[in-house]
């Protein structure tokens, strides 16, 4: 993650349900286009990544939103694995935080950059297996262009063992760079991109920079701030809880179960609107 300038308490910041007036009244008549985080934002956080599914209520409100504005899900998941989780069609996917992007009417973009670090990708995956295979409860999940190193059910003792394993394996790859996360260490492409240049990018290629559409990301860990930034001063950001850090965002939400209210909210003043 960039250091970021414009960073506050996330306690300091209004909450984007209670505000939801003053919200609506920063997007105007403009037009709304919405990114989303996976884990921890559309989906809880659970012991096992694979049990990260998503409400049928969360479900209901995407389907619903989509029909009247853009909807990408960016996540540091692979973009197969959270179109699958997401189930839904007239989706945006931008997986592996940026670097594999899919959606409706032919968009597809595979930033070339990630390309050239997959050989090391692979070398830190045999040698990360191999640190720490023994180390119950560490799981090394290879996604195309990163791996993440999962430690949330690791003993507390053993924590600093996986993270020195990753520190030595960054520092033979010059390749890739650390990232982090709630319980995750992520070894991805050493190269400048990520959900927020991702974000722009998307704005740009579906050609949304016209002053008629207002971007809102809503995301919950540390590289969600990315993002965030990205959009400040020409959008809303909307922090789900905490990451322990200070954010870029201008809004939050307690957790997973008020982004849906959030957006079914956010659904019925759309439709109102459009009705208008």
């Amino acid at each position: 993650m960039e250091q970021h300038t414009n960073s506050k308490e996330p306690a300091s910041l209004p909450h984007a349900i209670e505000e939801l007036t003053a919200l609506t009244r920063e997007i105007g008549d403009k037009k709304p286009v919405l990114f989303l985080d996976y884990d921890g934002t559309l989906s809880p956080i659970v012991k096992n990544p694979e049990e990260a599914l998503l409400s049928q209520k969360t479900k209901t409100c995407l389907q619903e939103l989509a029909e009247i504005v853009p909807i990408a899900v960016v996540s540091g998941r692979d973009r197969a694995d959270v179109k699958n989780k997401v189930g839904l069609e007239n989706l945006i996917y931008a997986g592996s935080h940026g670097f594999d992007i899919t959606g409706p009417n032919g968009l597809n973009m595979q930033y070339e950059g990630g390309e050239k670090a997959i050989p090391a990708l692979d070398a830190a995956e045999k040698s990360l297996k191999e640190k720490l295979g023994n180390i119950e409860g560490a799981w090394v999940e290879r996604k195309k262009y990163a791996i993440a190193v999962h430690y949330r059910n690791v003993a507390e003792e053993k924590e600093e063992t996986v993270k020195k394993a990753v520190e030595e394996v960054i520092n033979r790859q010059e390749k890739l760079k650390k990232g982090g996360g709630k319980k995750i260490l992520e070894l991805k492409p050493n190269i400048d991109w990520h959900k927020g240049r991702a974000t722009l990018w998307l704005l740009d290629a579906l050609e949304l920079n016209d002053g008629k559409h207002t971007p809102l990301f809503i995301g919950d860990d540390v590289t969600d701030e990315d993002a965030l930034e990205a959009i400040a001063g020409r959008g809303i950001g909307i922090l789900v809880g905490t990451h322990g850090q200070t954010t870029a965002a201008s809004y939050r939400l307690k957790d997973t179960e008020e982004v849906a209210e959030f957006l079914g909210k956010l659904q019925q003043l759309l439709s109102e609107r459009g009705k208008g």
